[in-house]
């Protein structure tokens, strides 16, 4: 434990450890997904698949080790019992930081498939992580402004039609697909400017949700929906590294998906439409209370 060090030092540090462990790794990814490129066949999917999982797997496993070795962090965790990592798993969660996405993988690596994220088309671009992403199949979404739409009618519906194909390669092996409904992560800012209905969050954007069960909802055992809290303040990613982050508070709890949902069609169906973005308001209400019941109880716990 190296937390006693220096804050900035151990920054340093941990910036080191994640930065050699993302080089370190992807020297293996990108051969096994070069193979891929070259032999885009079925059958050799199947086979490379799993290995390339397997290689993010171990990944994310030594993020973990660093993280225990400069982290000092209490970790107040509920719901992970149960999961299983040979099934198909579609991920719900608030967001608020990069650091959650550390927390998600910390949490639920090898106790359920490889996390998949759904992520914007521009990130393809970010150095070395944008061709992981790529190599491992993360769907990227390329969403087109109301104003573009209006100018080239033509292309309506391509930006989920493209997610939806990236969605249906996870039918091959097990996996689990990841979304922040919410699009972005929370501010005040963001929360005033929505008018958001909700105390800790935004607005959800159901389309994300909706499209993944249009494409493979027939295989996924069910929600796990995901409440994260940061009982001390949401922390930058730099403060995390730093190992100032002092508490993170996480419930998990596996949520039913109706049958009717399945393969509906989201974009085009507005009875549909209307009764998703229910169930998913409802979910959101119900985290919402969460969220507040969370930080009371950690604001009871800190006083003397």
């Amino acid at each position: 434990m190296l937390n006693f060090l220096p804050k900035t030092l151990v920054g340093v540090i941990a910036s080191a450890l994640l930065g050699l462990n993302i080089l370190f790794w992807c020297v293996f990814l990108f051969a096994f997904a070069l193979l891929k490129l070259l032999l885009p066949f079925k059958p050799v999917r199947v086979l490379i698949d799993p290995v390339l999982n397997a290689i993010a797997t171990n990944w994310i496993s030594c993020n973990s080790g660093w993280m225990r070795l400069t982290q000092k962090t209490r970790w107040d965790v509920q719901g992970v019992q149960d999961l299983n990592d040979k099934g198909w798993y579609l991920v719900n969660s608030n967001h608020q930081s990069w650091v959650d996405i550390f927390v998600l993988q910390h949490l639920l690596n090898r106790k359920i498939p490889f996390l998949k994220f759904l992520i914007k088309q521009e990130l393809l671009y970010v150095p070395i992580m944008g061709l992981a992403w790529w190599a491992l199949d993360y769907p990227f979404m390329k969403r087109y402004s109301r104003d573009y739409l209006e100018k080239h009618p033509e292309m309506r519906g391509k930006d989920l039609e493209a997610t939806r194909k990236a969605c249906e390669k996870f039918s091959l092996v097990p996996t689990s697909v990841m979304n922040f409904v919410e699009g972005t992560r929370f501010t005040k800012a963001k929360h005033d400017r929505q008018q958001s209905p909700y105390t800790y969050l935004l607005k959800p954007k159901a389309g994300g949700l909706a499209l993944a069960l249009n494409s493979m909802g027939d295989k996924f055992e069910s929600l796990l929906d995901v409440t994260i809290v940061y009982p001390d303040g949401i922390p930058g990613f730099w403060d995390f590294l730093c190992g100032r982050v002092k508490r993170i508070t996480v419930r998990m709890q596996s949520l039913p998906i109706p049958k009717r949902f399945i393969g509906a069609d989201y974009e085009n169906d507005e009875g549909f439409r209307e009764e998703f973005q229910q169930w998913v308001h409802q979910i959101w209400l119900d985290k919402d209370r969460q969220i507040a019941r969370l930080h009371a109880e950690a604001f009871s716990q800190s006083m003397p």
